[in-house]
């Protein structure tokens, strides 16, 4: 059975993510675990948080063995992007992104 664990709007560049999540996809969790929290960064944070989330939505709802259980699907989408304006040189105005991200976390058992 799969279980999954979405955390929308994330204010983080999807670039920036699916650098981290490309590290743990198809990892048993424990191990994914280790990775995320070796890694000091905000994407890494983020990711084990989502991690998190799906093992315990796994464990609690779900009745599965929190040891067999492996990251079967992970996918960072690109979220709606807040545009603001800077300012450029010679006065003008330049455009800044702000990008967001989608980041689903999906286990399954062994």
């Amino acid at each position: 059975m799969d279980v999954k664990a979405i955390a929308k709007d994330v204010r983080i560049s999807p670039i920036k993510l699916r650098l981290i999540v490309d590290l743990i996809r198809g990892k048993d969790v424990q191990e994914a675990l280790n990775i995320l929290t070796n890694y000091n960064s905000k994407p890494a944070r983020i990711v084990k948080k989502v991690v998190d989330s799906a093992v315990s939505n796994a464990v609690n709802n779900n009745n599965l063995d929190k040891d067999k259980l492996y990251i079967k699907r992970a996918v960072v989408d690109q979220a709606s992007t807040l545009k603001r304006r800077v300012p450029g040189s010679s006065g003008s105005v330049d455009k800044f992104y702000h990008r967001r991200s989608h980041v689903t976390i999906e286990v399954s058992e062994r």
